[in-house]
């Protein structure tokens, strides 16, 4: 028999089972009194010997992962959100009806709810001898076979639920990265950074150089976008008095997707006033320096085989400097005609052909994938952003203050010291909606509102925004982004033929 016969052939079995359990009891009950969880169990009642049992009755339920019927006795294994626990069934010592019925009725994938005492079985396994059970859901589909299980990315992306009961260790991952956003929250806590929410729904949007996804709000008949970043929100906040704020946001980029992206992404931001962008690589290392100690233990992770250390201070570089190593070249002593040269030559992708778009794209082509450890890259081309402060240094006023921090190929974040010239911020959108015009699909709109917002009045501002997905990826040891976004996004599966992933443009 053919596999999908053969799955259908169980699928008709539960089905059959299902309906005489109907006549028997409510196979779907409404509720079942959980008091005690497999990992609590086998650490409260380690000490036991082997045949002993315990006077502790506990109440466990969890989902049927597998079961050796013996005649007189039946093991089974449950997995419920903590782990597994084996339940050992046995005439004599479980309710009649409920032997009878577990024997007769339940299969891998079914929901039981058991109450009876612990012990520890002939083999050293700490079980619970059933003295009651009930079960709270059947299953019609059958669990992944057992020994190939579920080893497809594409199914396990897809079907997380079937990835979650399949494989433990994934929602270990997702457990971690839990912890990492509360050891964010804690810390911000104690420094006095205030969490706000913002708008993932925009009348425009702005704060990234992204196209956005557009939608429409029939209640008022206008076209909306998802949120591509919380910034001109948040600094509207900082205008209105706050002093610190963050936000930990899902952003909607309509991007390409690859191992490090993903068109909904989750991104933190935070805005200090009277701070500048060296103060927001203080506050970058601290962030993944506590996370880390707070999680791991430590602030050494293994990824790709690598190990990764996150203690401060981290390494800065300029961008002029990262070139240098590993481009070969010296940009200060190279005329723009000899930069577009040279990238003409070396055929890479500028977004625009003047000195600070090809210094940006050579950066990106020979440097990014070669920075391992933590390290700033600092002082970009001013043409590369419209809402960073120019550098204080005047004979650097071709650069800004802003920084990335990159680790193991990929950047991590995006800071700067935050422009707060009401004049020079208007000129530049202005430059903004210019190119959106001309087709700039990453160009911004220009948002009057946010320049109003401006010319209230900005005090100095630091800002930064974090990537919270690449940072679980790091600290876990995840090599994929879907690995740490529990519904990453999926090409439908009526789609024919898999289409290369595209790596995402700056």
């Amino acid at each position: 028999m053919n596999r999908m016969g053969r799955e259908e052939q169980i699928i008709n079995e539960r089905k059959r089972k299902l309906k005489e359990l109907r006549g028997i009891v409510n196979p779907y009950p409404h509720k079942f009194d959980v008091k005690n969880y497999s990992k609590d169990i086998k650490e409260d009642n380690k000490k036991l010997k082997n045949n002993e049992r315990s006077k502790n009755r506990v109440s466990v339920a969890g989902r049927v992962m597998t079961i050796r019927n013996l005649g007189k006795l039946i093991f089974a294994t449950i997995q419920d959100s903590q782990g597994k626990l084996q339940l050992i069934l046995q005439k004599g010592e479980t309710n009649v009806d409920d032997f009878s019925l577990f024997k007769k009725y339940i299969d891998a994938g079914d929901f039981v709810g058991c109450s009876g005492i612990v012990m520890k079985s002939k083999t050293g396994e700490i079980s619970i001898l059933v003295k009651k059970m009930q079960i709270l859901s059947k299953s019609l589909l059958p669990l992944p076979e057992k020994f190939h299980g579920l080893k497809d990315d594409e199914e396990r992306y897809r079907k997380r639920y079937l990835d979650l009961i399949m494989n433990p260790e994934v929602k270990e991952v997702f457990d971690k990265r839990t912890e990492i956003m509360a050891g964010i929250r804690e810390l911000m806590l104690k420094k006095g950074i205030t969490e706000v929410e913002t708008p993932f729904l925009q009348t425009l949007y702005g704060g990234a150089a992204a196209k956005p996804f557009k939608t429409h709000l029939n209640a008022l008949d206008i076209d909306l976008y998802l949120a591509i970043s919380p910034e001109l929100y948040l600094k509207r906040l900082i205008v209105g008095g706050y002093d610190k704020v963050y936000t930990m946001s899902r952003n909607f980029r309509n991007e390409g997707i690859d191992r490090w992206h993903n068109p909904e992404f989750t991104m933190m931001e935070i805005y200090c006033s009277y701070w500048d962008y060296n103060d927001m690589m203080d506050l970058m290392e601290e962030i993944y320096e506590y996370v880390a100690k707070k999680v791991n233990g430590s602030t050494k992770v293994e990824f790709r085989g690598k190990i990764v250390d996150f203690k401060r201070p981290w390494k800065k570089m300029t961008m002029l400097q990262a070139i240098k190593k590993w481009a070969k070249i010296d940009i200060d002593k190279m005329s723009d005609k000899e930069i577009s040269s040279f990238v003409k030559k070396n055929k890479i992708n500028s977004k625009e052909n003047n000195w600070g778009w090809n210094v940006q794209a050579i950066f990106e082509h020979f440097c990014e994938e070669k920075i391992e450890q933590p390290t700033f890259i600092i002082d970009h081309p001013l043409e590369t952003t419209p809402l960073c402060k120019t550098h204080r240094n005047e004979k650097l006023c071709h650069l800004i203050e802003r920084f990335e921090p990159f680790c193991m190929g990929a950047e991590l974040g995006n800071a700067y010291s935050e422009l707060n010239d009401p004049e020079l911020q208007r000129e530049l959108l202005e430059k903004q909606q210019s190119m959106l015009k001309k087709g700039d699909e990453e160009a911004n709109p220009l948002d009057k509102d946010f320049l109003n917002a401006i010319e209230i009045g900005m005090p100095p501002t630091g800002g930064i925004g974090l990537g919270i997905d690449r940072m679980v990826m790091l600290l876990t040891g995840q090599d994929s982004i879907k690995d740490v976004i529990l519904f990453p996004f999926m090409r439908p599966e009526t789609s024919k033929g898999k289409k290369k992933e595209v790596k995402k443009g700056k």
